[in-house]
């Protein structure tokens, strides 16, 4: 197996040092490790991390109208809850500190350990849980739906609302808000190779795709044939588009009594006539050329179905290694979300209106 690495074990270290080199403005921790910028005062603190090796997903959306500041694991590994707890002591303003988590146990178990700690320091903190994936309810890593790429959509959305001056409260309920309104689903061509483990996650015949895949490698549906790429866009179109109901319960941190509260949310369905931001997200090894000829065939599924495409983004935003394959993310947009969606951002993998 040849890597552009050095040791193992220096991978994640070495990758923030050249976020930093190549992107001065950021400010990076080590120990524990974190990364961050220097935002406007009062204002809420937008926190995210995760496993490392979906990049740019966390670090690359650090800047103005995303997020504060993130936390990297090691390689498909949560962070640790000390990561999360110091960043948050550290990004801490009068407006406090919102987390935002993909739905996997040991990210969920970790950063709800650093939100009760930041509680009994006295500081105002909020969670959001992010559950897009509609390819599974449950998978080798959590327990419900994963958190997937539309974490893009959610870092996008409430960072430019952070940055317009909405309190903890009303960034909390607006991520919830898009969070219901956000599907996801995955295919993958060819696994991924893990450095430490030095050989494809799994293994793929010529004509066979992961339909449903994680970007951990995680099974999906089922292992489908391939025949072209349309077929495969329609199918995953399907899936997106099915309006069966998922409910299931989430954990709310009440500020007030630093307790958790299990409510229960249901996904909010898709119609006709309606707006949607559209992400195809390539999985790390996918060229960009395949990549809009998937947007075009989404496009037409759109069309076909009645979704007004109001906009779209084409590109790796939440990868999964050099996994070659795609994901989908529709999300269905009100008014707020889509100026919101406009407003300037100004980060290492997402930049305009700046």
């Amino acid at each position: 197996m040849k890597k552009m690495i050095n040791e193992i074990e220096d991978l994640v270290k070495e990758q923030m040092e050249g976020l930093v080199m190549a992107h001065p403005e950021l400010k990076i921790s080590y120990q524990p490790r974190y990364m961050w910028h220097e935002q406007s005062s009062g204002q809420v603190a937008l926190i995210s991390g995760g496993g490392s090796g979906h990049e740019p997903l966390h670090a690359g959306f650090i800047g103005r109208g995303m997020l504060t500041g993130a936390c990297p694991g090691e390689i498909f590994t949560s962070p640790t809850p000390d990561q999360m707890y110091e960043c948050g002591q550290r990004l801490n303003s009068k407006e406090g500190v919102l987390f935002f988590i993909k739905n996997y146990t040991g990210d969920v178990l970790n950063f709800e350990t650093a939100v009760e700690l930041l509680h009994f320091d006295g500081i105002e903190v909020g969670a959001v849980l992010i559950d897009d994936d509609v390819a599974v309810k449950d998978s080798l890593y959590t327990a419900g739906r994963r958190g997937v790429a539309g974490t893009v959509l959610v870092e996008k959305i409430v960072g430019a609302a952070a940055d317009k001056g909405y309190n903890l409260t009303e960034c909390e309920t607006l991520a919830r808000r898009i969070n219901n309104a956000t599907r996801s689903f995955g295919a993958a061509l060819s696994a991924c190779i893990v450095p430490a483990a030095g050989k494809p996650s799994f293994v793929l015949a010529d004509n066979e795709v992961e339909f449903g895949v994680g970007i951990h490698g995680e099974p999906g549906i089922e292992l489908s044939k391939f025949t072209n790429a349309d077929d495969l866009v329609d199918s995953m179109f399907a899936q997106l588009a099915d309006n069966t109901p998922y409910t299931r319960y989430h954990h709310y941190w009440d500020r007030a009594t630093g307790q958790w509260n299990d409510v229960e949310v249901t996904n909010t369905p898709f119609e006709a006539q309606q707006d949607y931001i559209v992400l195809v997200n390539g999985l790390g090894a996918t060229p960009e050329s395949e990549l809009y000829g998937v947007y075009r065939r989404v496009a037409q599924n759109c069309e076909k179905a009645g979704f007004h495409i109001a906009r779209r983004l084409v590109g790796n935003y939440c990868t999964a290694l050099n996994m070659e394959g795609v994901s989908i993310t529709l999300l269905k947009a009100d008014r707020e979300m889509l100026m919101l969606w406009d407003a300037p951002v100004n980060t290492p993998a997402l930049r305009w209106g700046c």
